[in-house]
């Protein structure tokens, strides 16, 4: 039965329009992520159908932070651009969550009254940055900040972190894959082929996407196999399976209470209605997990959102599993008590590898993708997750094309039992003598060739180091057999822990 037949909660918040675009480089020149953002914007209005001003109805106007460029007022240069007026406007922060987490907190402020319409958009056009940089030329796009503010970071990096290099996400999501292979006590090249296999479904679903960067099909051994072409970057993953950042795409969300799209003439069958979502974080520093190989946010995060939906996870016909590495779609099916195989697959848009990972805007591509193909599939639900920093922050949307009661959760509350329950490791800079391999990864440069490794470890007094693996031989042994629970030797030199063979 639709939303039109049902007595409906009138403050019920419902996704009413959608956009995306992408620009490739066979296309020209890329629109600059304001041009994108107004685009998007307009297309999400029109995409209601409805038969008042969707527009002119917006009171909250989001941006999410673009990498690309740094204007000195992207909400209101938008909103002037749109011809609007929204009371309330923002820039977001960082993150794989950051999407999720402004639909979520417009539908808090929807629930409560505050808003009746909302927008949330963003946009990057990191490939065109990229190519200009090459040919020694800068973006000529408007409105400059004259003092761009510092890279946002949310939290200090930690002194070991600093000292061992512990910044790239292709070193440290490897962690998490390597840690669950053995927990699960699969071989090396058997886990391998398993990334390939969880992630070859998913090009075809990018291949069938006509805002996927790379639409294309490939196999899972041609995903795992390290050519040239696609050299391994941070064991076990190889080029081919790590995110893309450096995109050109722009989306944008529509969303309003269920009386003010009665009252804009929308559709009942344009609307999805955000049933339930939540948000929580594991310990912020890499070896401050306590099992690597598991993530109690994502399952705590997942499982409130499911829960103030009314739904179980069997109720759910659509997934879109955060994707940037193997290992964050690995830890949420496990998180959801499912396969790598289950036959609902793991995203709608092709993921962040293959659709392409706009900075921190791929989940405003993935709920758009989302509420399209509930729109096609009516009665059906939905779930949308992300994954910020290392591992640590985690976020869920539930969408549904049938509405029903909404209360948003306690967040507080969730996140002090996160923190009771998983106290984080204390982390000990630098240490001398045996300790024992929790997990490891080994980076390779651009030749393929292996660099450099980090493996963490645990010491006899119970806390954590990290440490630099400089060894050759060491670093081919450590990716061709199972290297953690090994007893080795550290040394420190320089504030900086050394494994010696």
């Amino acid at each position: 039965m639709g939303a039109g037949s049902v007595s409906v909660e009138p403050r019920s918040p419902c996704v009413i329009g959608v956009a995306q675009y992408v620009s490739r480089p066979d296309d020209g020149p890329c629109p600059e992520p304001l041009t994108m953002w107004e685009q998007v914007v307009r297309d999400a209005a029109a995409d209601a159908e409805a038969t008042g001003d969707v527009l002119g109805s917006v009171g909250s106007l989001q941006v999410v932070y673009c990498q690309s460029w740094q204007y000195d007022d992207p909400p209101g240069r938008l909103a002037d651009a749109l011809g609007i007026d929204p009371g309330h406007r923002l820039y977001s922060g960082i993150g794989g969550t950051t999407p999720q987490a402004l639909v979520n907190d417009l539908g808090t402020a929807i629930l409560a009254g505050d808003v009746d319409v909302g927008v949330v958009c963003g946009a990057e056009a990191l490939d065109t940055a990229r190519r200009l940089k090459k040919a020694g030329e800068k973006p000529a796009w408007s409105h400059r900040d004259p003092e761009p503010p510092p890279f946002p970071f949310e939290t200090p990096f930690h002194p070991a972190e600093i000292a061992h290099e512990v910044f790239q996400a292709y070193l440290t999501f490897p962690l998490w894959d390597v840690a669950r292979r053995a927990h699960l006590g699969v071989a090396p090249d058997a886990y391998r082929q398993g990334i390939g296999e969880l992630m070859a479904p998913m090009t075809r679903v990018a291949a069938a996407n006509p805002y996927a960067w790379f639409p294309l099909e490939r196999s899972a051994e041609e995903l795992v196999t390290a050519t040239p072409e696609n050299r391994m970057v941070g064991y076990p993953y190889t080029k081919y399976t790590v995110s893309i950042m450096d995109v050109d795409l722009a989306g944008a969300v529509v969303v309003a209470s269920h009386e003010a799209a009665d009252r804009l003439g929308v559709p009942p069958e344009r609307r999805v209605y955000l049933r339930g979502w939540a948000y929580g974080c594991d310990p912020v520093y890499v070896a401050e997990h306590a099992a690597p190989w598991r993530s109690p946010a994502m399952a705590e995060v997942y499982a409130t959102a499911l829960r103030m939906a009314g739904f179980g996870v069997d109720d759910l016909g659509h997934l879109d599993l955060y994707s940037c590495f193997a290992s964050s779609v690995h830890l949420a099916l496990d998180a959801l008590g499912l396969e790598s195989s289950d036959p609902r697959g793991v995203t709608v848009t092709g993921g962040l590898p293959f659709a392409g990972g706009a900075g921190s805007d791929y989940q405003t591509h993935a709920i758009a993708a989302m509420v399209d193909t509930l729109r096609a599939d009516p009665g059906s639900a939905g779930l949308v997750t992300g994954v910020g920093m290392h591992l640590t922050k985690h976020g869920a949307g539930v969408y549904s094309t049938e509405p029903g009661p909404v209360m948003p959760p306690d967040l507080a509350a969730l996140q002090a039992g996160l923190d009771a329950a998983h106290p984080p490791v204390a982390i000990t800079d630098t240490a001398s003598g045996p300790a024992t391999v929790v997990t490891y990864s080994v980076i390779h440069g651009r030749d393929g060739s292996a660099e450099t490794g980090l493996a963490v470890c645990d010491l006899p007094d119970g806390t954590r180091t990290y440490a630099r693996v400089d060894d050759a031989a060491l670093l081919a042994e450590m990716e061709a057999t199972e290297w953690v629970g090994s007893v080795v030797h550290l040394s420190t030199a320089d504030g900086r822990n050394t494994v010696r063979a």
